[in-house]
């Protein structure tokens, strides 16, 4: 018996606002089935003994030391800007919003 059925595949494809064909509910419904069993026996692997992990091996994070180095200044940062306004890039504009 399949886990998933083809009209919940239908009701996530409706609040997804996807148009699914018919062919496509019972391909979506098969896959999400096996996404589901693969889950399930994940879990019944999970034992209380193991404790939870990210990684099979432990990995640990190696930092440099913060040191403050010499940056650019705007007029190199800005060089090769196409269009430049009051030490900072000139973008078009894109949502309409006034000044």
């Amino acid at each position: 018996m399949s886990a998933i059925t083809r009209d919940q595949v239908a009701h996530l494809a409706r609040l997804s606002r996807l148009a699914l064909a018919d062919d496509e509910l019972d391909h979506f419904a098969a896959q999400l089935d096996q996404i589901v069993g693969a889950v399930a026996r994940v879990a019944e692997v999970a034992a209380d003994d193991i404790p939870p992990s990210s990684h099979a091996l432990p990995l640990t994070n190696v930092f440099r030391p913060d040191d403050v180095r010499p940056g650019l200044t705007p007029e190199a940062a800005l060089s090769g800007a196409p269009a430049v306004e009051d030490d900072r890039f000139r973008v078009p504009r894109i949502l309409g919003e006034e000044e």
